[in-house]
């Protein structure tokens, strides 16, 4: 098999926890295969894939079927793909990045997802993640939070975050780490923090390294 590039989008599954804060990871790497045209299709013992071209990059779109925590134990089969180390991206909710934010890193701690706590368990924590902001009031103070569905005056921020995050995923593809960083990392501010000290309004987003 030629070397892909690997998008692996972290979530449950199930009906119940379809569009839930915990798998905006899995709506990132749908959107992505209905582009390619491709569909998801049973590529390994605990998970699927849809392997096809972005752009001029070969890429698998995974999706596993163990829950967020144990994400890692897909990793021994991911690496028929190629190299994890530079050929992997991880896309996950983050509850400490205000709703619709964007971050990727090159590596680093779980910081406290249990996705990517197994992950770095599997494999270290040198590989590619994308974090997506799912913050808001009370989330980190309720364990459940992740497991809720957005609400609907939430929705056009998530739907603008997913399409963005779906670029950025391609870009990394295509151009690697340090560009996407540069090109699509951001942070959405929060409602208190719109305006600044003389009330005035400030722009809803700000570029982050």
């Amino acid at each position: 098999m030629d070397p892909r590039k690997v998008i692996f989008g972290i979530g449950n599954p199930g009906e119940k926890y379809d569009d839930t804060r915990h798998n905006v990871g899995w709506q990132v790497v749908e959107r992505l295969s209905e582009k390619m045209g491709r569909k998801f299709q049973k590529a390994g013992f605990e998970f699927e894939a849809a392997e096809g071209n972005l752009g001029r990059a070969k890429v698998a779109l995974v999706k596993a079927w163990t829950y967020v925590n144990l994400s890692g134990r897909i990793l021994p089969e991911l690496k028929r793909y190629g190299d994890l180390a530079t050929d992997l991206l991880v896309v996950c909710d983050d509850i400490a990045l205000p709703l619709g934010s964007v971050r990727i890193r090159p590596q680093g701690s779980a910081g406290g997802h249990n996705g990517l706590k197994s992950v770095i368990e599997a494999m270290g924590d040198a590989f590619a993640r994308m974090r997506l902001g799912v913050g808001g009031p009370g989330a980190a103070a309720n364990p459940d939070y992740v497991l809720g569905r957005f609400r609907k005056d939430e929705k056009p921020a998530v739907a603008g975050m997913v399409a963005w995050a779906g670029e950025a995923a391609e870009f990394w593809a295509v151009e690697g780490i340090g560009k996407a960083m540069t090109k699509y990392n951001r942070v959405i501010k929060d409602e208190d923090d719109k305006k600044d000290k003389d009330g005035k309004d400030t722009k809803e987003g700000s570029k982050v390294d």
